[in-house]
């Protein structure tokens, strides 16, 4: 381990922009929360339950994520996982973070809005002075436009502790094309906006996050190197993309971190940041993330911190 790089990486102020909240439910964490609610696992320990997370694609890993947020019923439970996940950030250099969060997860299990919403203000209250957070509500693109919609009704309440709204879960075979009504509904209630786009679906999924739902900042992007014209846009318009190198490899978006095309969307002059996307799963928070993409890529301790500083520009709120 490079320990003056982490140190570097770790002094460097940074924002989270693609972090998925229920992403960063640690094993240990799953296990207490499992007994104290008494719910049954299909794994025996830990250690089990960390060798299950050998993803071959994105719904292998989604296949275990929802599954594993089924220990999550109280508010405590939702307190206790901000807080785990804010600690960490902040000792990684985090100075700002929004946070995705998956309501239908939960409502769908009968848990209703204000037990996680009040968890997670509790936590951010907690901790409002060492890091400004902020909450991101994601659309779940595999069921049904009016499972979102109700969803954005449902937040009617809360929408003072949400800054924008997202589109997350199986990407392809789900265009975003399929969300336009949700996402106009949530630009006139005045909440930022943003949609996975360009992960395992094509370009044409990235032309249609920005085209037709309007997208602020596209999370993932990755394959709009497969289109010369999309990556002239993007650059031009310096369009955010929030790339998780941890997470392209262990899904095989891409074989090895060496083959991330991170280095070759620096180069063709993107607006790309650093993230961690659903570090429980995938072996690193967003300090790991600049690290293993630094020794794999060569980037210099400069490109850092014009990373670490794009990603400040990138959030929605002037850190």
């Amino acid at each position: 381990m490079d320990h003056r790089l982490d140190a570097f990486v770790a002094s460097l102020p940074k924002a989270e922009l693609h972090l998925h909240i229920e992403g960063t439910l640690e094993p240990e964490l799953m296990f207490r929360l499992a007994a104290r609610n008494q719910v049954a696992l299909p794994y025996p320990d830990v250690a089990a339950l960390r060798a299950a997370y050998q993803f071959t694609d994105l719904q292998s890993f989604l296949d275990i994520y929802y599954h594993s947020a089924a220990v999550l019923r109280t508010e405590d439970d939702f307190a206790e996982l901000m807080a785990a996940y804010l600690e960490k950030a902040i000792a990684q250099g985090v100075v700002r973070a929004e946070i995705f969060f998956d309501p239908q997860t939960h409502t769908a299990r009968g848990i209703p809005f204000a037990v996680f919403m009040e968890g997670f203000d509790r936590a951010r209250s907690r901790y409002a002075g060492q890091i400004s957070a902020d909450l991101i509500m994601c659309f779940l693109r595999h069921l049904p436009e009016a499972s979102a919609l109700a969803t954005l009704e449902a937040a009617g309440p809360y929408l003072d502790k949400i800054v924008g709204v997202g589109l997350d879960s199986s990407e392809v075979g789900h265009p975003p094309q399929e969300f336009a009504r949700v996402f106009a509904e949530a630009r006139a209630t005045g909440l930022r906006t943003v949609a996975h786009a360009g992960e395992e679906g094509p370009p044409e999924y990235i032309w249609g996050a920005l085209d037709v739902l309007g997208v602020e900042r596209v999370d993932h992007g990755v394959r709009c190197l497969e289109d010369g014209k999309l990556v002239a846009r993007l650059a031009t318009e310096q369009t955010p993309l929030t790339v998780c190198p941890m997470s392209n490899v262990r899904l095989k978006v891409v074989e090895t971190m060496a083959q991330h095309p991170l280095r070759q969307m620096l180069e063709a002059g993107l607006n790309v940041s650093i993230n961690s996307d659903d570090p429980a799963f995938f072996g690193g928070y967003i300090g790991d993330n600049y690290r293993e993409a630094a020794l794999a890529l060569q980037l210099t301790e400069e490109e850092l911190a014009a990373i670490a500083q794009r990603s400040l520009a990138q959030s929605f709120e002037t850190v």
